[in-house]
């Protein structure tokens, strides 16, 4: 199973193939992810410190894309974890001060994935 490394400290083993989001929602990470995982808001933006992975979906893409946000984060919630990783979230419940993240996000990847290289 992978290694998640989270940079406040926190680190677990994930699920093969889980999403990133729920791994570390379930680990009791604090993240948001108010579309729901749905690759439509960025809240549940991470960062890389090691093992980013080499594909993204192209739901991501477009999003990233979109915001002029390629090479500055990446969305959680459109993360398989299939490596070890170690990530730090960017937004939070504690630092937006909101009672909850959002809609559990789905056990599969929404919208359906559609692989590509990462840039």
């Amino acid at each position: 199973m992978p290694h998640i490394t989270v940079t406040n400290g926190t680190t677990f083993e994930a699920p093969a193939d889980k999403r990133l989001i729920l791994a570390l929602e379930d680990a009791g990470v604090d993240i948001l992810h108010r579309c729901g995982g749905n690759a439509r808001c960025t809240t549940c933006r991470v960062t890389f410190e090691a093992g980013e992975p080499d594909k993204m979906t192209v739901a991501e893409k477009i999003k990233l894309e979109a915001g002029n946000n390629v090479g500055k984060f990446r969305l959680s919630c459109q993360i398989l974890c299939d490596h070890d990783m170690s990530v730090t979230p960017l937004m939070s419940k504690a630092s937006e001060q909101l009672d909850d993240a959002g809609p559990r996000p789905m056990d599969a990847i929404t919208p359906d994935a559609e692989w590509v290289t990462k840039e």
